[in-house]
């Protein structure tokens, strides 16, 4: 028969009902206490997918929660659940400020198996109601334990039942989400309520930067920029008004680590408060302003920057070859032909970095004739430092293709030179006229030099040609150039 774990509040509080036992015995503890989450960038697109279910056992966060305890004088067992089921178990700590008379004299971690029923093993100590498929109450107390198909509850008289067919178990509200607990055995000088801090690091929480960018029509680059934190929790595990951090860049942890909508232009209200941005160590931080929610299984977007309004560059790149250079000159005839009939032209689209960018995922978009918004492309951007370039290859150009071929090529041994020759031709199937940068690396050996070429070279560098290409609308543009290699004895 299916079972299902029922909780009777809309949002999980985020503090767990502890269980208290000294012999036999167990009772509820209560208290309220929030979590603070350090949260470390993640690159796992698991993490932020709809088709995971489940936790996901990437990503990396560091968890820190009050929670209030109701103890007994003398030695005690204490069980605190609503661990995430990612938990590690050996990264749990649990402490009293000020020492409270409190002595902790062990622990253990008892770990969710990710099932209804194992889940339950969190919730030992609290309050329940266990009811049948037909809905009829079975059993209602506090649950004293979870074995197999079974389910031991202390009723409100005393008594003790064990439940084994039913089908629903409702928790109390406040009750939290997630299957773990950690199990104390301590010693306290005294009864009463205690505050005791919570830490601990899991997996199954990660966050990523999501840029959305819409660009706006005309001859010039211009587009809105909207930095957001796209933050994921798949940790098994409910948060609830939590204070966030983000922690940008590539620490070494032992765990690996939208088609946007155009808005219309409507009268100006004031700036929402943006995160805080901090230099922590070699690393960045970004502390929410605000208390947020994150339910297990959800990815919250939450504003990074302000958005702003900021000049692009809208680039086709064709690029041959690569920086690599050999270890004596190539002779060979057939070295590097690379050549290609009507290949798509990438187009990119750059701009500056306003601000420190952590490395996310950019999605460009612009209005199309019906006033849609329409996605353009998207790519990666890494960690950039505010000032710095960005370049993200958005897709290939529908209009523009390249053809390639080696019109001459000769080798003189007795003088030592190669001479060697391409046709680069450029078409152009579109209404307006585009400017494609043709990159070319001649690595037949390290020493050359450009005797000619058809278009005035924009750069060179020692393993680079590079130009810009004009192609008119409906038409194409021929680029043809001619390098000459040459090397010492030494060099055979």
């Amino acid at each position: 028969m299916p079972r299902r774990l029922l909780v009777t509040a809309l949002a999980f509080a985020l503090s767990a009902t502890a269980a208290c036992a000294a012999g036999d015995s167990s009772q509820p503890s209560s208290g309220i206490g929030n979590a603070a989450l350090t949260i470390y960038h993640a690159s796992d697109d698991s993490l932020f997918s709809g088709d995971a279910s489940g936790s996901v056992d990437s990503g990396y966060g560091v968890v820190h929660e009050t929670r209030k305890i109701d103890l007994q004088g003398g030695r005690q067992t204490l069980r605190i659940g609503g661990l995430p089921a990612s938990v590690d178990p050996e990264a749990v700590m649990l402490g009293f400020p000020g020492n409270a008379g409190v002595k902790i004299l062990g622990r253990r971690i008892v770990l969710s198996r990710g099932n209804a029923d194992s889940a339950l093993a969190g919730h030992v100590g609290e309050q329940v109601v266990v009811a049948g498929s037909n809905g009829q109450a079975l059993a209602s107390g506090t649950l004293l334990g979870v074995d197999g198909d079974g389910l031991t509850v202390r009723k409100g008289d005393g008594g003790v039942i064990v439940v084994h067919d039913y089908a629903t178990v409702a928790l109390q509200p406040g009750s939290i989400g997630g299957g773990g607990s950690l199990i104390l055995a301590l010693d306290s000088s005294s009864a009463g309520a205690r505050d005791a801090r919570l830490s601990y690091t899991t997996s199954g929480l990660g966050w990523r930067a999501a840029y959305a960018v819409t660009l706006a029509g005309g001859s010039q680059c211009r587009m809105h920029f909207d930095p957001q934190a796209s933050i994921a929790n798949r940790s098994g595990r409910d948060y609830d008004h939590a204070g966030v951090k983000l922690v940008a860049g590539q620490p070494n942890l032992s765990q690996p680590p939208r088609m946007f909508m155009a808005k219309a232009a409507m009268a100006a209200e004031a700036a929402p408060p943006m995160p805080q941005q901090r230099t922590l160590g070699d690393y960045r931080s970004f502390t929410l302003p605000d208390a947020i929610d994150l339910p297990d299984g959800t990815v919250t977007l939450a504003p990074l920057y302000a958005a702003s309004d900021l000049d692009c560059t809208r680039q086709y790149l064709l690029e041959a070859g690569g920086g690599w250079q050999p270890p004596k000159p190539m002779l060979d005839g057939n070295f590097n032909n690379d050549a290609y009939q009507d290949r798509p032209i990438a187009a990119t689209l750059g701009f500056t970095a306003p601000d420190a960018l952590p490395a996310g995922m950019l999605r460009a978009s612009m209005l199309d004739q019906d006033g849609a918004s329409e996605l353009l492309g998207q790519g990666d951007i890494p960690d950039t430092p505010k000032g710095k370039s960005v370049s993200v290859t958005l897709g290939e150009s529908f209009d523009l293709r390249a053809s390639r071929e080696r019109t001459a090529f000769t080798a003189d041994k007795a003088s030592r030179t190669m001479d060697e020759a391409f046709r680069i031709t450029l078409s152009n199937g579109g209404d307006a006229a585009r400017t494609v940068t043709v990159r070319e690396h001649p690595n037949r050996w390290k020493v050359w030099k450009l005797l000619s070429s058809s278009v005035k070279p924009d750069k060179q560098t020692p393993d680079m040609l590079e130009f810009s290409v004009a192609v008119p609308a409906h038409g194409k543009t021929v680029l043809d150039y001619r390098v000459q290699y040459a090397w010492l004895p030494k060099d055979e």
